[in-house]
């Protein structure tokens, strides 16, 4: 049985090559992989080779968020069989350590995660997984709805950690995938006035038809934007998607007195000119997250029920075989593309 893979050989270069045939655990399952999106990390290492510490080791496999259906269970597996259809939590931890054993299993200094370096991703034919970190997606959810169950879940994790209620206003700085699906978990939460950041009008417009009011942040200043529709009182909860020091900084002017900030996005390792007089004088509580979890069953529950359309942030379609011209086009089309997924 062969294994296409794609594998990154250099920068922004990339070859369809055969991979080693999965080999399957006690307690794991083999997934004929069926859709895979193209991620904002799976582009940094595409274009730059790393993303802080962690550096491609050429070639390398690309792709985290995927789905597909299982072939294969290994003896200990009770809870999945040959045919279930499935997203899985790219990320394994090792259980064992702190983090996991007090249920932040995300903070795993030792967790094995897909695409990141040196762990291959899943761009590619057949994987195995522990069925631990595998679940069963309805029949009513596309496999692409499935891949997108990750970033989804990037999202839900933003707003849990923001404690985003029914009724409130919530700023989004950052209109990619992650800031569309933290959106997306807001309008589900019950925040009902979203105000949406960005510089690019194609994600500005996405923002739009999900139900936010999008600015362009080139042309207008988001915090004075945010008190002008809030009548002065700015936002309850501030999620920053991108990560740089303006963003963070707008998110502290756009938040009301006694609100929320949480920093999602890393677009730069050190955020300088933090300003603490407005974060003090505001008596402003400022959270970070990384990845998420569990929070996949209620990714899944949500999308499956028809609450959260997850499918409606995908610009880009491209089949398996058309791999390269997709992180190609994801890369070089940034403007034009929102999410880009790879179908199989």
């Amino acid at each position: 049985m062969s294994n296409k893979a794609f594998y990154l050989t250099k920068l922004e270069e990339m070859e369809a090559r055969e991979a080693p045939m999965p080999v399957m655990g006690p307690d794991d399952v083999i997934i004929r992989i069926q859709s895979v999106g193209v991620c904002g990390s799976d582009l940094h290492y595409y274009s730059k080779g790393a993303i802080g510490n962690f550096i491609v080791k050429f070639p390398f496999i690309l792709g985290h968020e995927a789905a597909g259906i299982v072939t294969e269970t290994g003896k200990n597996v009770k809870t999945l069989k040959p045919g279930d259809r499935v997203c899985m939590e790219p990320g394994i931890p090792c259980m064992k350590c702190e983090e996991c054993l007090t249920g932040h299993y995300n903070l795993c200094k030792d967790v094995k995660f897909w695409a990141t370096p040196p762990y291959d991703g899943v761009l590619c034919e057949y994987v195995s997984h522990p069925a631990a970190f595998t679940f069963k997606i309805p029949d009513n959810m596309s496999f692409t709805e499935g891949a997108l169950v990750e970033p989804l879940a990037i999202g839900l994790h933003a707003c849990n950690t923001g404690g985003v209620k029914l009724g409130q206003t919530v700023a989004i700085v950052g209109a990619g995938c992650i800031g569309l699906v933290t959106l997306l978990a807001a309008r589900a939460y019950g925040a009902t006035q979203i105000i949406v950041g960005d510089v690019l009008d194609k994600r500005l417009d996405k923002a739009r038809e999900l139900g936010a009011i999008p600015v362009n942040t080139r042309e207008t200043d988001l915090a004075q934007k945010v008190m002008e529709l809030t009548g002065g009182r700015g936002a309850d909860v501030c999620i920053d998607c991108a990560g740089f020091t303006p963003t963070v900084d707008s998110c502290l002017s756009a938040a009301r007195p006694a609100g929320m900030v949480v920093i999602v996005g890393m677009g730069e390792d050190r955020v300088n000119g933090f300003n603490t007089s407005i974060m003090s004088t505001k008596e402003l509580t400022v959270k970070s997250i990384f990845r998420y979890r569990n929070l996949y069953p209620t990714a899944i529950n949500a999308i499956a029920d028809g609450r959260i359309d997850v499918g409606s942030i995908v610009s880009h379609r491209f089949t398996f075989g058309d791999t390269i011209n997709a992180f190609a086009t994801c890369t070089k089309d940034i403007r034009n593309v929102v999410k880009g997924v790879i179908e199989y």
